[in-house]
């Protein structure tokens, strides 16, 4: 063992426990790589930094930027739709249909494309549905690792495979396009079923985001009477045609209506007027606290839902919620009570409640003059609050979410996407070049401004991997790989098929999960022919399980699918030994399985 080896063996050792005991933030660590590795002389200065240029991670950028495109332009909440429709509100449902749909779109395309164009939809049914986040991203980057093992075509070292399979000067025959398919649907429905059966007690509940209700938690320990949505049914038989006012609501109940929908769906009405009506058949929703909005439901005959389901997109957290706005002193609202400023009228948001000194106001609101200072609790969709954060009249204490959508520009940026996939399958682009492609045309044609192109990229992401690309240099470089490999497979002598794969499979996963998966496959192909020339296996079985087993990454941060997800998931380094150490041992079992079974 040369003195470079055990280097370079330390600095493995030390990344691990930075990841483990999070010390640093997980960039960082990849920071440190490129640093550390030049100076101990165990890679080039330019191979140092030559992770923040490469395929991979220029690849990860533009997939980012499109994905971005298409949430901008509502092609993801249409996406999200659709999946909400089959799946309901069920987590397990959820969780199968985004990762089973991703793990087969990664049969076809890079994996991490795959997880980046569907990381937006995920997201937007955690919020909508109330699932974190965090239970649902993990399942779809590891269903996407896996998809990669569905055709010859989903992964590199599958790619690979069929040009390394050389011994001796004798070129064995080629797998098909399919002829890895057994194994990768065997391995996809084994990982579906892990996180169905496992899923609620190795997924973490945190995320990014703050709540998955109408007001942030910080809103809720200062509004905490203000209450929530609740969706209700005014029967047929309703007969009370006295307007909205008349009705006293917010006096006798302390509850606000935002939404009213009628003619069956064909009219919505948000932040309906004071002279509105409500009219039989209506679905109607309310701002306030439940046992106040039990007692209105039954006093008024209309019937309470178990929750939103008419409004169940148009008032989920993706699409509206409540803001807190401050009256600045330069405000129009100064002066005039919000009966004379017509705020449902003009910004078809719903007052809720005035904070004002020490004492918030939910009762009487119209006739309250509005003084600087006063903080105002608003219902609304957020491209309303959208629009009122560009007036002088209201600062909102809190970042406005949601986004103005360009909803004409979708067919642009499917486009583009359609673009970039044309040029990967039908020309054989590379795939940084493709995509990058793609990304230029939606900033060129305005899906996206270039500012939003470069903010929606997650940069944490892209140092990681920057980091991580040239340690596994180092391990090639400077021959541990090697050493490793053959140190162990001259321990094995003339071992039973079974041990052969099993121990080829384990070698695999290791190199993956500290180097690259290419870097693995093309060092261990020609090594595990050789000794399964030697133990009498059949060496295109051997090769085959290096190509499979070179996406058994599940442990750490280090996949490019993972480091991905790792921060729109709120997830630790902790949570993917967790949940990957698992996978792993699932993972190689079922692959050895199957490969046994079919070859």
């Amino acid at each position: 063992m040369t003195p470079e080896i055990i280097t370079v063996l330390a600095v493995l050792v030390f990344a691990v426990l930075l990841f483990i005991f999070e010390w640093v933030r997980v960039d960082v660590v990849g920071i440190i790589m490129m640093v550390l590795l030049p100076l101990l002389g165990l890679v080039t200065p330019k191979q140092a930094i030559s992770g923040l240029s490469s395929n991979a991670v220029v690849s990860i950028i533009a997939v980012i930027i499109i994905g971005a495109g298409l949430d901008k332009t509502g092609v993801m909440n249409s996406m999200a739709r659709v999946i909400l429709r089959f799946a309901g509100k069920s987590e397990s449902r959820i969780m199968t249909l985004i990762a089973g749909t991703v793990a087969i779109i990664s049969g076809f395309m890079q994996n991490i494309g795959a997880a980046a164009l569907f990381l937006p939809a995920a997201k937007r049914i955690g919020n909508q549905t109330g699932v974190p986040v965090g239970r649902l991203l993990m399942p779809m980057g590891f269903c996407a690792i896996i998809g990669g093992c569905l055709t010859l075509v989903g992964s590199s070292p599958l790619i690979l495979l069929n040009d390394l399979m050389v011994v001796g000067g004798k070129k064995y025959d080629a797998f098909g396009l399919f002829s890895v398919t057994p194994v990768g649907l065997l391995l996809i429905a084994a990982a579906l079923l892990y996180f169905i059966l496992l899923g609620r007690f190795i997924l973490p509940t945190r995320s990014e985001d703050e709540s998955s209700g109408p007001m942030s938690s910080i809103l809720t320990g200062t509004y905490n009477n203000v209450g929530s949505l609740f969706e209700l049914a005014v029967p047929a038989d309703w007969t009370n045609d006295a307007p909205l006012k008349a009705l006293d609501l917010r006096p006798i109940y302390f509850c606000t209506l935002v939404a009213i929908c009628r003619e069956n769906g064909k009219q919505h009405i948000f932040a309906p007027l004071p002279d509105e009506t409500v009219r039989p058949g209506d679905e109607i929703v309310v701002v306030g606290p439940q046992e106040f909005v039990e007692h209105m439901a039954e006093d008024l005959g209309w019937e309470l839902r178990p929750e939103l389901t008419t409004f169940a997109e148009e008032l989920s957290p993706n699409n509206a919620g409540i803001m807190e706005g401050i009256v600045t002193p330069r405000s129009e609202f100064m002066g005039k009570t919000i009966a004379e400023l017509r705020i449902r009228e003009r910004f078809q948001v719903s007052p809720l409640a005035i904070f004002r000194g020490e004492k918030i106001f939910v009762s009487g609101l119209s006739d309250i003059i509005i003084e600087s200072g006063d903080a105002l609790l608003l219902h609304g969709r957020w491209e309303m609050f959208h629009m009122l954060k560009g007036l002088p009249d209201l600062v909102f204490t809190e970042t406005v979410k949601g986004e103005l959508l360009r909803t004409e520009k979708a067919k642009i940026a499917l486009m583009w996407l359609a673009v970039s996939l044309v040029m990967i399958l039908g020309f054989h682009v590379q795939l940084s070049i493709a995509l990058l492609t793609g990304a230029l045309g939606m900033v060129l044609t305005k899906v996206l401004t270039i500012d939003e192109a470069y903010q929606s990229v997650d940069w944490m992401t892209v140092f990681l991997l920057g980091g991580l690309i040239p340690l596994g240099m180092a391990f090639e470089n400077t021959g541990a790989a090697k050493f490793i490999a053959d140190t162990i497979m001259a321990a094995l002598g003339t071992p039973s098929a079974l041990v052969l794969l099993t121990v080829i499979g384990i070698l695999t996963s290791f190199f993956t999960l500290v180097a690259s998966n290419v870097g693995a496959t093309v060092l261990l192909v020609p090594l595990s022919m050789n000794m399964a020339l030697n133990a009498g296996v059949d060496p295109r079985v051997a090769a085959l399980t290096v190509a499979v087993a070179a996406s058994n990454t599940f442990v750490l941060p280090t996949h490019q699918v993972n480091a991905l997800i790792m921060r729109p998931g709120g997830y630790r380094t902790i949570d993917y030994v967790k949940s990957g150490a698992g996978m792993t041992v699932l993972y190689m079992v079922v692959m050895i399985s199957a490969l046994m079974l079919f070859y």
